[in-house]
């Protein structure tokens, strides 16, 4: 079985979870950066408050609503008017007095409807209900609970309603982040639990002194093994952490990228001479402007990923290519492949398809991570899969600069 592989499905393989690069602009492209995300922003929060917007057909109700409500009270007015002039004024008629009076008294029932449909309907109490609701969801994402949501009532909300929906975004999103920082945790500890607990258990078996010289020094590699592979989790979560904090040493330059792969092949042949590995190289002369030692991690960790996974007398396929403004590298190997039950965890650190064989193996499951990580610091791609009729293929696609 396999150490975790990242794959994902590109052109006629299937490969799945495309990310992003991860850029930080400066100067003048940083200026058009935010113009571009603010433009966009606004665009997305006009999109937004569509949604809450009444339909034009209740737009159309409410004005012959209070047309008809004006009507009903300038018909109330005018007949209290009418009675109160019969009763005590009979000797005036319609002047300027009495309908000045009549529109005074038909604002005033008007005033006194408005008044009972508020007491009735209560949208202020609601609002502020809504508000005190808020508050005490924002209290709690202070606190660290970040299963909290705002209600969606579009009779009281109003033009908040944008503001309820980013609210209830960021909390999903604080969730979801708060859940990988828990699993993150817990597969550090599980890691780095593992190989101390054999050098722990090893180095008190070597406290017997009636081992023999051979078991004693068996012991004392499986230690080495261990302690090797605790620093190798060690300064892969400090590359990945240094490369993720976007502050890790990034100079791109010319270089011929066809000599730099060739030159990893050579000084991995002891790893796949060993397994008796035909290695298939296509190499055409290409130059890049990249990071050369962050690239040469990158070509590493996938060549060392397919020497493991190849069996005894298998083939490793290198093909480099240009491809309009990309450079692409396939590597294919003719091992077993990826499984289905693989691919949806692509890029997930410590993720392993096989977790005994891959402990043995002594992998982390955080190489092809940093692969990724580089990639898209480059602003290329990613991708893996399985090839018909051979094994598992990995494809990198940079910008041709």
């Amino acid at each position: 079985m396999r150490q975790q592989r990242n794959r994902s499905h590109h052109d006629r393989h299937p490969r799945e979870h495309k990310e992003h690069q991860e850029n930080q602009p400066s100067g003048r492209g940083w200026r058009l950066g935010f113009y571009r995300e603010s433009k966009e922003q606004r665009q997305r929060m006009k999109e937004m408050g569509k949604q809450f917007r009444p339909p034009r057909k209740h737009i159309y109700i409410i004005l012959v609503f209070i047309h008809a409500a004006i009507a009903s009270c300038w018909g109330i007015a005018y007949v209290i008017m009418g009675a109160i002039y019969r009763t005590w004024f009979p000797q005036f008629g319609h002047g300027l007095l009495r309908q000045y009076l009549t529109v005074f008294l038909c604002f005033f029932v008007l005033f006194l409807l408005m008044t009972l449909v508020r007491l009735f309907y209560a949208p202020v109490r609601q609002q502020m209900d809504w508000f005190l609701q808020m508050i005490n969801a924002m209290k709690e994402l202070s606190k660290g609970n970040f299963n909290v949501s705002l209600e969606m009532n579009k009779k009281f909300i109003g033009q908040f309603g944008p503001l309820v929906s980013g609210f209830n975004e960021m909390a999903v999103e604080l969730n979801q982040m708060e859940t990988m920082r828990q699993e993150f945790i817990s597969n550090v500890s599980h890691e780095i639990q593992s190989p101390l607990t054999s050098i722990a258990g090893f180095a008190r078996a070597l406290q017997n002194d009636s081992l023999s010289p051979e078991t004693r020094k068996h012991y004392l590699d499986i230690i080495e093994t261990e302690s090797k592979r605790l620093s190798r989790i060690s300064d892969n979560l400090l590359k990945l952490t240094s490369l993720e904090s976007n502050q890790h040493p990034f100079e791109a330059k010319p270089y011929r990228l066809d000599r730099q792969i060739r030159h990893i092949i050579l000084s991995c042949e002891p790893l796949w001479q060993t397994k008796s590995i035909e290695m298939d190289v296509e190499l055409p002369e290409l130059t890049i402007s990249a990071d050369e030692d962050l690239m040469s991690q990158v070509w590493v960790n996938l060549l060392h990923n397919s020497i493991k996974f190849t069996p005894e007398g298998g083939t490793i396929r290198l093909r480099l290519a240009r491809k309009q403004d990309l450079i692409q590298l396939d590597l294919i190997d003719s091992g077993k492949g990826i499984s289905d039950e693989a691919l949806p965890h692509l890029f997930e650190r410590f993720y392993k398809e096989d977790k005994a064989r891959d402990r043995s193996g002594g992998g982390s499951g955080l190489g092809l991570s940093i692969v990724q990580k580089i990639v898209h610091m480059h602003g290329g791609e990613v991708f893996a899969g399985n090839e018909p009729g051979l094994g598992a293929i990995f494809t990198i696609q940079l910008p041709l600069k």
